[in-house]
């Protein structure tokens, strides 16, 4: 089959353009003739706080790249669809917000009937949502063969918006790749948190630091990422709660050859969102020899086995991360569920992953 994926690459960063990535790789490894459409200019400067490229690639970059999609050339989304009308079986558009919807529409409206499409949806609908969010994804999903969507819940919200095929598959692991895992930490507790990604009201970072504050004693909290909106009002809320001498806000993008030292000086990686669709974050602690404390959103609950490589607590509920923190720093425990640790198997979450996006549509 000729699939032809749109969605970002090297040189954009973070998990998308690695599940793209990693998507071409796979797909030509089974025997399709792949693409990737990616961007020369993904989104205005002004919707995306923080640098969109970055210098190293974080994996293998799929040598057939092509980077002609511009958000500001409509002539240039209808050109690609037209290319890719006359050339592919199928066309893959992955969707990670709204404001993608535009182009597509435009690219698709080039390939006309002539190519099978399928919505690949990281998110159906944004987290935090605008007025014309629904709207625009319902244009979007009525255009499409299928969707393919990462949770059962996503899938839902999708068909509550079309009446196209939706299909479920888990987001199967696209970890930046590293060089060398270190041995394993069983000894030390350094009793020190950590909590790893773009920081957005939905992640619950505020949520972490009200049961830092309550938790266990002498225990320290670095968060590293790319602030949505400024740390200003996080800062705050650290000064109110008397806990700024225990929290590190590392602002900024955290390149892949800088987590290994990341992960090593923390005890666990905490994930507090109020809600999820599909992360990485969970496999990529288990990478680095970490035991995980999440929330029971989304799919976060699914991929930690509670009691044996990290605890789970109820979403927006201060007091139940506090107590989940003290249960961690228990005598033993953080070690015990740090030796439950193991690196998660890609294939089987790959191949299931690869037979829906290529069913017939």
């Amino acid at each position: 089959m000729r699939i032809a994926l749109v969605g970002p690459a090297h040189p954009y960063k973070g998990g998308g353009a690695r599940h793209t990535t990693e998507l071409a790789h796979r797909l030509a490894a089974a025997g399709h003739d792949t693409v990737i459409e990616s961007w020369r200019a993904q989104y205005p400067a002004l919707l995306y706080p923080g640098e969109q490229r970055i210098d190293a690639p974080e994996g293998e970059p799929y040598p057939r790249t092509r980077h002609e999609l511009a958000w500001y050339r409509p002539d240039g989304w209808w050109r690609t669809g037209r290319r890719l009308g006359r050339w592919a079986d199928l066309v893959v558009l992955t969707l990670f917000t709204p404001l993608q919807v535009p182009p597509y529409l435009g690219l698709l409206g080039g390939a006309g009937r002539r190519a099978a499409a399928v919505a690949l949806c990281h998110n159906v609908l944004p987290h935090e949502r605008g007025a014309l969010d629904a709207a625009l994804v319902r244009a979007l999903l009525g255009r499409v063969g299928a969707v393919l969507t990462h949770s059962p819940e996503q899938a839902e919200l999708a068909r509550s918006l079309t009446g196209s095929a939706v299909r479920t598959a888990e987001l199967p692991p696209h970890l930046p790749a590293i060089r060398a895992r270190p041995a394993p930490d069983r000894e030390s507790v350094h009793r020190r948190l950590l909590f790893f990604g773009i920081v957005r009201p939905y992640k619950g970072v505020d949520v972490l630091l009200r049961a830092l504050a309550s938790g266990p004693p002498g225990v320290s909290l670095t968060v590293a990422g790319e602030f949505w909106g400024g740390s200003d009002e996080l800062r705050g809320l650290a000064a109110d709660l008397g806990i700024t001498d225990r929290v590190e806000l590392r602002e900024g993008y955290v390149p892949a050859g800088e987590l290994d030292g990341l992960f090593a000086a923390a005890d666990a990686l905490v994930l507090p969102y109020r809600n999820a669709t599909a992360s990485q974050n969970v496999w990529l602690a288990h990478e680095h020899g970490r035991p995980v404390i999440a929330t029971r959103a989304g799919t976060l609950p699914d991929h930690v086995r509670e009691g044996v490589d990290g605890l789970l607590c109820e979403p927006g509920d201060a007091d139940d991360l506090a107590r989940t923190l003290r249960a961690f720093y228990a005598p033993g425990e953080a070690l015990r569920l740090r030796a439950g640790v193991r690196p998660v198997d890609p294939e089987p979450y790959w191949t299931r992953y690869l037979e829906a996006l290529t069913a017939e549509v």
